[in-house]
């Protein structure tokens, strides 16, 4: 073995020679991966110049965006905020109260679809589009694949929603491709489960509308033919959350139902599960485990699904309540979604901890919500109650699977760091964001508006203020002051806003260019709550690094108090840097408008810090 490792050895250090004697010669390693940032965007309200905003606004009243808004200009300027991926909320074709008959789709019941524009999570006809986000809605699907091709012109990839656990309950696929037989076609409704029916049915007896409360009244009350507190459904099925009445309760997910994947009323699988091993082996390795198995209907129907979507040039997608569905059909649907395209960006809702590790290493899911650990501990610091000690143990849980772990401060369902229920003011936002899109190796995720502040203060219809309406046609004030009336550029804002967007800009795109940032991680934060005097529970500090760059992060969570301390670099970061005794110039990476010296002294790093409210710094160590 001696033997074979110094001719290793020689060669490698020829090979060095003879890069030597070729300079011009480029190198064969691949680039270093860099952090990927996501801007979810919710499709209908992006490009909406309308201010009406009134509620149960009808979409001639209130009106709606289109994908052609998204012009070129428009995504360059996303693009240049610092973004690698779009996912634009709200694509599939779901139910809407809208009259499309002209078109051949069938009108929607007000009884079974939340708000008018209707729930982006009622999917109506997965082998087609929303056709209010179309032009023309006969060209709807033609509209959408120019949109795919700007967008990927404007070097960004694209992500789409996938809803595998219901489906809208008027559930209609007028535009499935040759050969795809629609959901529960081939349904034995006389049982309550078999593997390969594709519902759950509830036999002898019939659907009823759920018993409106608190003085709800689809539409609003306004006047529709349909809604009458009637739907006709014979047998009734499950409902989308599981409720199993045929009269389902006003907070279930009344207008969907379940889809079923093998899973017997019981709770027993009608499908073989992944063995152990399985937990270490590759996306290729589950795609031939599941080659020659006998699997449910609904898998072979998703299965088709996704196909079809990344052959309409789709990029990746964001699966809902993947909890809901089971670990095994995900190893199934995502192995056959990166055998053809190993590249596909894989998001999923997943918020049971427990769950984790198995929906990434089983399901095979390239990143999930931090939604229950770091989220939820960010938004406590930020509401003045949560201590950041809390942030470097939830890293420290994380560790095996930190990249794996999508992080967010906004999404359409949680609510707008502006809003009174949050914070009710956007500044109180940028500490965070900092840690969120620096401390891990992960994804970062914006929600559109939330760079500009916008605090989701309408009265759109159905549900109430703080998070945008997803179930109503409505404008987004702050963020049409961004959209400037098509000119994508700002010019409405006003200077706090500009001074907003632009922070989120310059971190953004700082954190998408930096090598460190996909190397390691260590917190510093209790060696400074023990060591430096004037430091406490409001400030975080950690280190990142990786062989080209090494990088001190330091936040103030406070809205209130400066702070002024000697930060401490304990001794055994200095060694892993390999910094000697000295002093060493820093770079301020989000602003540079500070100068600052870290000063080794004994083996340990010091650097005098003087942090406003709410102020964060990057420092860059330079050698």
């Amino acid at each position: 073995m001696r033997t074979i490792y110094g001719l290793i050895s020689f060669l490698s250090i020829f090979a060095l020679i003879s890069c030597k004697d070729k300079p011009d010669k480029k190198s064969d390693s691949p680039p270093m991966k860099k952090k990927e940032v996501v801007y979810q965007v919710f499709t209908r309200l992006f490009g909406n110049t309308n201010t009406t905003n009134k509620p149960w606004g009808t979409i001639q009243e209130n009106g709606v965006g289109k994908f052609a808004d998204f012009s070129d200009k428009a995504l360059s300027e996303i693009k240049g905020l610092g973004v690698t991926h779009i996912w634009y909320t709200g694509v599939p074709h779901h139910a809407v109260i809208n009259d499309y008959t002209a078109y051949g789709i069938s009108n929607d019941d007000p009884d079974v679809v939340k708000g008018r524009a209707g729930s982006p999570y009622a999917v109506k006809d997965y082998y087609n589009v929303n056709p209010d986000l179309a032009i023309d809605p006969s060209k709807r699907l033609e509209e959408f694949k120019q949109l795919i091709q700007r967008t990927h012109n404007a070097g960004l990839k694209v992500i789409i929603d996938i809803v595998p656990n219901h489906v809208a309950r008027n559930y209609e696929g007028k535009t499935n491709p040759e050969g795809v037989e629609d959901f529960g076609a081939s349904d034995d409704t006389s049982k309550e489960y078999d593997v390969n029916n594709n519902f759950y049915y509830i036999p002898g007896e019939a659907f009823q509308v759920p018993k409106w409360e608190d003085g709800y009244l689809p539409l609003g009350g306004d006047e529709n033919r349909l809604a009458d507190s009637k739907f006709e459904e014979i047998p009734a099925k499950w409902t989308g959350n599981g409720s199993r009445l045929a009269q389902p309760r006003f907070n279930d997910w009344y207008e969907t139902v379940k889809i079923n994947y093998g899973i017997r009323p019981d709770g027993t699988k009608d499908f073989d599960e992944l063995p152990e091993a399985y937990l270490q082996k590759n996306y290729k390795d589950h795609y031939e485990f599941w080659k020659d198995k006998t699997l449910p209907d609904s898998w072979h129907k998703f299965k088709d699904i996704t196909e079809y979507w990344l052959g309409f040039g789709v990029d990746g997608f964001r699966f809902d309540m993947a909890e809901m569905v089971p670990v095994e059909f995900w190893s199934y649907l995502n192995s056959n979604i990166k055998m053809i395209n190993p590249d596909a960006f894989l998001l999923a809702e997943v918020y049971n901890p427990s769950l984790y590790r198995d929906y990434i290493h089983k399901g095979k899911m390239d990143y999930l919500y931090d939604k229950v650990e770091l989220y939820d501990s960010i938004k406590h610091i930020m509401k003045g109650y949560g201590w950041t000690d809390h942030i470097p143990v939830v890293q420290k849980g994380m560790a095996d699977i930190e990249h794996h772990m999508l992080h967010f401060l906004e999404n359409h369902d949680e609510q707008r760091i502006a809003s009174p229920d949050f914070v009710g003011n956007a500044q109180l936002g940028k500490p965070a964001m900092v840690v969120s899109a620096t401390i891990s190796t992960s994804p970062t995720m914006i929600y559109f508006g939330q760079e500009v502040g916008e605090p989701g203060a309408e009265e759109a219809g159905f549900g109430k203020p703080t998070r945008t309406s997803i179930f109503d046609y409505i404008g987004v004030p702050h963020h049409q002051r961004w959209v400037n009336n098509k000119e994508f550029d700002g010019g409405q804002l006003s200077d706090e806003e500009k001074k907003l967007r632009d922070f989120y800009k310059r971190l953004l795109n700082f954190t998408i260019n930096s090598e460190a940032l996909m190397g390691e991680y260590q917190e510093i934060h209790f060696y400074n709550k023990d060591n430096t005097e004037g430091y406490d529970h409001r400030v975080l500090s950690f280190v990142r690094w990786s062989e080209n760059e090494k990088l001190i992060v330091v936040s103030n969570f406070d809205v209130h108090n400066q702070y002024n301390f000697n930060l401490k670099v304990p001794e055994d970061v200095v060694s892993k840097w390999q910094l000697s005794d000295g002093e060493y110039n820093l770079d301020e990476a989000l602003y540079g408008e500070v100068q600052k010296t870290l000063n080794i002294i004994n083996g340990q790093g010091q650097i005098q810090v003087e942090l406003e409210p709410l102020q964060s710094y990057i420092f860059n160590v330079k050698e």
